[in-house]
């Protein structure tokens, strides 16, 4: 994990935001001692959010698989 000074930090802010993206984490040290660690927030994914199937139908033919369905046998 890559560490920067507080007032490094600041100076660069957004290579570190980059930083942490690339590596999972980043910290910071202040001079009092104290530090902190920067961690990008997982996305959160809807579950709905799924890869398509190609499988290689026309709308017109869903339609007509969707009349064939309904019929009353």
């Amino acid at each position: 994990m890559k560490s920067y000074t507080f007032s490094e930090a600041r100076q660069k802010f957004a290579t570190i935001l980059e930083q942490a993206r690339q590596d999972g984490s980043v910290r910071m040290e202040r001079r009092d001692g104290q530090s902190f660690i920067v961690t990008p927030e997982q996305r959160q994914k809807s579950p709905l959010d799924v890869k398509g199937v190609n499988v290689h139908i026309t709308s017109e033919e869903i339609i007509r698989f969707i009349h064939e369905s309904r019929r009353e046998y």
